[in-house]
């Protein structure tokens, strides 16, 4: 007969250990850990002090004056509360979230509030399961919000559709904080009863709602606040941040791999009035990033060296996010909280030399420590590597002699235009084919148009990380070789490939979900840099990322034009052209 903890017995427990934490925080007992002499960042006051910081059941028990079982001299470096992101998709690092972890934990995240949007959007429910079960027990804390866009338009056509019911059962996990960016601000604006019945959800459960609603002003930036949305995390310019900012929003500046806003919103950072409504998240992150630049730590580089006070600095990126999200126990350093620190050289560089995550050595001196990854329920792992469900594709069906609209990339930016009609690729005018292909349920949906600005001279390129329902975005020269690469991405089960005249040249399999390897992440950067290198020698432009370019002409959330597996729509008219 298995035990079972009684009640009382549960209660004597954590009786024992509240005692024994007050027995140490009193000095009548020896710490587990004590940082000696550390100089650390006091969030609460501003400034640095200097005091042993003593470590108890994972706790900050004391700073003062303490004697522990293990003792660290601290001298010469600064103790930081372990970094937040306060925003980020894991499924970005095309990684595993347990991988994810040994990426970020040298760079001193310890929390990261993560929305499972793309994996949802594939799985359904089961993607919230997955990214939950597989982020347990991590050495970086995972919290989630809960996807509220499956799809994310209704011109899409993802692995499901969740309402309000489908997720409300979700609230009430403790690592769950809430409802996650609410993308369908048009919804929220135009009250539409299906959309508002999610936030309404969130709320019942006394949770938080991120915002995602760029440019958004007037009386429906209003009526999209007023309806309870809390925060934003697209603000590409001061103007917009301050406008939401001032009715009461929370700002997440945003600096990851496609979207850069730090250096437009570094005047919040800098305000006396402005930067304790800020927080810092990345979003999404590739694995090229945190391997050469970092995390968190490297925003706050980025930030003390645009002009920003080390300090605030600080507070922006641990206390801020934890004070937004109601984790009351971290983002200080201070008795009670969470020993979850960032221990680095200086406030300038932000070089991260050690990090402890409950009071525990996670990383020292380059040395990470071990842990295993989760073990998942053996139905969540078969279903995440089983979700292909399409025909085999042949030249034939990417046969098209009828105009089409053209999809015109804009340098830099994520937004397209609309470049006209084409009836068929022309590489002099640097046109070509695309095609989404539906690749979920077996509709044989397959939606045709063409792209321009993008460069290929020849062969395909294809990948299933598409936003943000995750079907197969392909883009060739030849209808040949687009159905080989779209063939061999559901072979794959997922991925990148970068295919001519029947051959591959290099890929990037991604058999979670169509979305992360099981490989570590020096690997899969390895992979990947192979298949840029030769998607940029078929004559994609130096300066466009092929796969990350291409994942966005599907996103059917952003003007002007883009494609789903029904054709393309404009998105200002939510019509087909």
């Amino acid at each position: 007969m298995g035990y079972t903890e009684t009640w009382s017995g549960k209660i004597n427990r954590k009786l024992r250990k509240k005692l024994h934490i007050i027995d140490v925080a009193a000095g009548r007992e020896k710490a587990d850990l004590v940082l000696k002499n550390a100089t650390y960042v006091d969030v609460f006051s501003g400034e640095l002090a200097t005091d042993d910081i003593a470590v108890c059941e994972g706790l900050i028990v004391g700073l003062g004056s303490y004697q522990g079982h293990q003792e660290v001299d601290m001298t010469g470096k600064i103790v930081c509360p372990g970094f937040i992101d306060a925003h980020i998709h894991l499924e970005s690092s095309l990684v595993s979230p347990a991988e994810f972890a040994r990426a970020v934990l040298p760079h001193g995240t310890t929390t990261v509030v993560t929305d499972p949007h793309e994996i949802t959007n594939v799985m359904g429910a089961d993607g919230i399961d997955y990214m939950l079960c597989a982020s347990e027990g991590l050495p970086v804390d995972v919290q989630l919000m809960i996807p509220s866009c499956v799809p994310a338009s209704p011109l899409d056509e993802s692995g499901a559709n969740l309402d309000y019911r489908d997720i409300d059962s979700f609230f009430t996990h403790p690592r769950v904080l809430g409802l996650a960016e609410m993308m369908n601000f048009p919804g929220v604006v135009a009250a539409d009863s299906a959309t508002v019945a999610k936030i309404i959800a969130s709320q019942a459960h006394h949770k938080k709602i991120d915002g995602h609603a760029p440019n958004l002003t007037g009386n429906d930036l209003n009526a999209y606040i007023a309806a309870g949305v809390y925060s934003d995390h697209e603000c590409a310019d001061l103007d917009d941040a301050l406008a939401k900012l001032k009715r009461g929003q929370f700002i997440m500046i945003r600096e990851g791999t496609a979207a850069k806003n730090l250096e437009a919103l570094m005047p919040l950072v800098r305000s006396e009035k402005y930067f304790h409504r800020c927080m810092f998240c990345t979003d999404d992150k590739h694995p090229s990033d945190l391997l050469e630049g970092g995390h968190i730590d490297d925003i706050c580089r980025r930030a003390v060296a645009l002009g920003a006070d080390p300090i605030r600095v600080v507070q922006v990126a641990c206390l801020h996010a934890a004070r937004y999200f109601l984790l009351n126990n971290r983002g200080g350093i201070a008795p009670g909280y969470l020993a979850d620190f960032a221990v680095v050289e200086d406030l300038k560089d932000f070089h991260v030399v050690s990090v402890y995550r409950k009071g525990r050595l996670v990383y020292d001196a380059g040395q990470l420590a071990s842990f295993p990854a989760p073990e998942l329920p053996a139905h969540l792992a078969a279903s995440a590597k089983n979700t292909f469900h399409l025909p085999v594709l042949t030249p034939g069906d990417f046969a098209e002699s009828r105009q089409k609209a053209v999809i015109g990339m804009v340098s830099g930016q994520i937004i397209t235009q609309d470049a006209g009609y084409a009836q068929g690729v022309d590489i002099a005018r640097d046109i070509l084919k695309m095609a989404v292909i539906e690749r979920h349920k077996n509709t044989r949906h397959l939606g045709l148009g063409y792209l321009k600005g993008y460069g290929l001279q020849s062969g395909a390129v294809a990948t299933s990380v598409a936003h943000d329902s995750h079907n197969i975005i392909v883009v060739g020269e030849n209808d040949a070789d687009m159905a080989f690469a779209a063939n061999r991405i559901a072979e794959n089960q997922g991925g990148i490939v970068v295919v001519r005249q029947g051959q591959i040249l290099a890929e990037l399999p991604l058999e979670i979900a169509g979305l992360m390897s099981e490989k570590p992440l020096v690997e899969v950067n390895r992979l990947l840099e192979q298949a840029k290198a030769a998607a940029h020698a078929l004559g994609v432009g130096r300066d466009i990322d092929p796969f990350m370019t291409l994942s966005f002409m599907s996103l059917t959330v952003i003007p002007t034009l883009r494609l789903t597996t029904r054709g393309v729509v404009d998105v200002r008219t939510q019509q087909y052209i």
